[in-house]
């Protein structure tokens, strides 16, 4: 496809992707439909104030679903077009126009920002209808609703942008909505610090985009997606490599990757339906789209590509080996979602061959990860708000359904053959096996650690919440474990948290081997991520698949044989200086306190003294030379007559002298 390019003009690097898009018509013309009915919602839910409580979480339930309706006539509308005309754009106004740099607001529909529509619309319907019962008496419930709906509006805004200016507005959108979410019980200190860090880490991404956008400005003299991309192969690889790097700093902001994860953890402070929609389908996987909407960027700066990849294996280890150390369940989670999101930006650096595959991954993570942070909320209904799973054990017999769904997205994460996880994961290791020289052997072993790690604590997780002893009292005092524990009656959740549950559930199964089917979720995505043939690993594909196997084996039977087996030491054991690390997000904050916190404190507090001593310190001193002159002149004012008549004979002698002396 071929775009027109307006100031750098040169053939597209190989695998390139310029995008050439068409206008929208018929169907297409009402989507801007996807985005209005969530944000009505949250409208209407915000403006109607307690009126709406009784009434206004089913408005919030239905405009993510029509949201999702109009997600799906755009997919059938897509799925009938051929594939070189899957790519439209649907102008919408005229936005910034100033000159030079002329903005239009528009929509791009095409197979990558649908796939992202699909996802967070039907996902997040779910967990709005999970909600309505989570969330039955919390007093602010319509509030909660109308942050959700503003959550699914912004992200829609984010993944259907025609261009980076509009896609930074969803952005910045996106942020706002978290940090509503995050800190909504902001009654509690710790609930508003967690927000707040939240807020923070994810502004010094925004400057990474933001400087992204200037550098897209000067070199490019336009914002919009059909100019940046199409002109990026002719741009000098000095300015794409810092264009690159800038992306990526956002992408970590948002998508909690090295070193800007440490905020993912304490987000969980939200109620648990704000983790599941945050970890799950939108704001995190933000941060791969941005990557994957801008390929050629990164195509054209080989350095800022690997940095990507490096950043990735980073994070998927560190998220591992964070989670193999947490006892909270909802954080064990989030490390989780750390870690695979961490494959989908390694995935996502490897160029055209890992595009496809990142998407991929996410959207299969998408629905096992929401899955079982719906269980996870589940578990917390029946245990009175606990979230230690030390204190857990045994809860199958008493919270089956939970039990079977959690056990579908568990088995989906580590891999198991023909769930979801198998087919989208195993594609990044053996992706992760390509290219020449080092990297192969590196980011594939990488990968691989990081299949069995996850196998390992996520199985912990699930033995030491569902199977193994009960360690809690269920008010007869059977096998009381701790004496202090609170007297608790596991039960099953209602059917508005069940059916959510189980429907992800059946996606955590399925939904991996019906886009695998002949490559189909690939080729759909090839209008923007381009046709890659088939890349031979350095390692038989067969002994990829058998070493992950292996590993994902020896993983989950050392967690069954430790945490299901064996018994669990309530409270945990001090344990090694690695777990003592991990339980700290390994010193993550410490260290940000170090590199960033403290050295900014510093910074401030210089320009403080600078400027009171230097700048206040001129204007004060002036003032205090004019006051002192006023005070002298002052003084020689006394009033008597006698001494203004001597003042004026003494001038008039020295006036004398002066006349006398020159004229000698």
């Amino acid at each position: 496809m071929t775009s027109t390019i307006a100031t750098v003009t040169a053939a597209p690097l190989p695998g390139a992707v310029l995008p050439g898009a068409v206008p929208a018509d018929g169907t297409f013309t009402q989507a801007w439909l996807l985005i209005a009915l969530p944000l009505l919602g949250a409208a209407v839910l915000l403006l109607a104030g307690r009126r709406a409580d009784r009434w206004g979480h089913w408005v919030g339930v239905a405009a993510s679903a029509g949201s999702f309706v109009v997600g799906l006539l755009l997919l059938i509308g897509l799925l009938g077009r051929d594939a070189e005309d899957r790519v439209l754009d649907l102008h919408l106004f005229r936005w910034i126009p100033t000159g030079p740099l002329d903005v239009d607001a528009g929509l791009r529909i095409d197979p990558l920002s649908l796939s992202f529509v699909l996802l967070v619309t039907f996902v997040g319907t779910l967990i709005h209808v999970y909600s309505v019962a989570y969330m039955e008496h919390d007093v602010d419930r319509r509030r909660f609703f109308a942050y959700l709906n503003l959550f699914v509006a912004a992200m829609l805004v984010l993944v259907l942008a025609d261009s980076y200016l509009l896609l930074f507005v969803g952005w910045e959108g996106v942020g706002l909505a978290s940090y509503l979410l995050i800190g909504f019980w902001n009654q509690h200190t710790p609930n508003a610090v967690a927000a707040k860090k939240a807020f923070v880490a994810n502004r010094i991404g925004d400057l990474g985009l933001l400087i992204a956008l200037m550098l897209m400005v000067a070199t490019f003299g336009a914002v919009d997606f059909d100019t940046v991309l199409a002109a990026a192969p002719g741009a000098g690889e000095g300015v794409l490599t810092a264009m690159g790097l800038m992306l990526l700093l956002a992408a970590c902001g948002k998508s909690a990757q090295f070193p800007l994860q440490s905020w993912l953890g304490d987000a969980m402070a939200g109620p648990t339906p704000v983790s599941a929609l945050i970890h799950a389908a939108t704001m995190v996987t933000a941060g791969v789209y941005l990557i994957v909407r801008s390929g050629p960027i990164f195509e054209g700066a080989p350095t800022a590509q690997l940095v990507v990849v490096i950043v990735g294996a980073i994070t998927l280890l560190f998220g591992a080996i964070v989670g193999c150390a947490k006892d909270d369940i909802k954080k064990a989670l989030a490390a989780s979602t750390m870690s695979q999101i961490g494959y989908m930006v390694l995935a996502a650096g490897l160029g055209p061959i890992g595009y496809a595959f990142a998407i991929f991954h996410l959207v299969t993570h998408g629905f096992f990860k929401a899955g079982m942070f719906l269980g996870a909320g589940s578990v917390m209904h029946g245990m009175d708000d606990s979230v230690d799973m030390r204190r857990f054990g045994g809860l199958s017999r008493y919270m089956k359904i939970t039990w079977l769904t959690f056990a579908a997205g568990w088995l989906a994460i580590i891999g198991f053959p023909g769930l979801s996880g198998y087919w989208s994961k195993d594609l990044i290791i053996e992706a992760a096996f390509t290219g020449e020289g080092w990297r192969p052997w590196v980011f594939g072993s990488a990968a691989l650690l990081g299949a069995g790690l996850t196998a390992f604590y996520m199985s912990r997780l699930f033995f030491m919440t569902f199977h193994g002893r009960r360690r809690w009292d269920d008010g007869h005092g059977a096998e009381q474990d701790v004496a202090a524990a609170p007297v608790r009656h596991p039960h099953e959740a209602p059917l508005l948290m069940v059916v959510p549950m189980v429907v992800l559930a059946v996606g955590s199964v399925a939904l991996g081997g019906l886009l695998a089917l002949g490559d189909g979720f690939v080729t759909w995505l090839e209008p923007v991520t381009g046709h890659v043939e088939h890349h031979e690993p350095v390692l038989p594909v067969w002994l990829i698949i058998a070493l992950t196997m292996l590993l994902v084996l020896v993983g989950a039977f050392l967690a069954w044989r430790q945490y299901a087996v064996s018994t669990v030491a309530v409270p945990a054991p001090a344990g090694s200086a690695l777990t003592r690390a991990a339980r700290r997000d390994l010193h993550q904050d410490a260290v940000n306190d170090t590199l960033l916190v403290q050295p900014g404190q510093y910074l401030t507090r210089s320009l403080v003294y600078g400027d009171r001593t230097v700048v206040d310190g001129a204007f004060t001193g002036l003032g205090k030379v004019l006051v002192g002159a006023g005070d002298a002149a002052r003084r020689v004012q006394t009033g008597f007559v006698r001494s203004y008549a001597s003042t004026m004979t003494i001038g008039l002698v020295v006036l004398g002298v002066v006349v006398l002396a020159t004229r000698i």
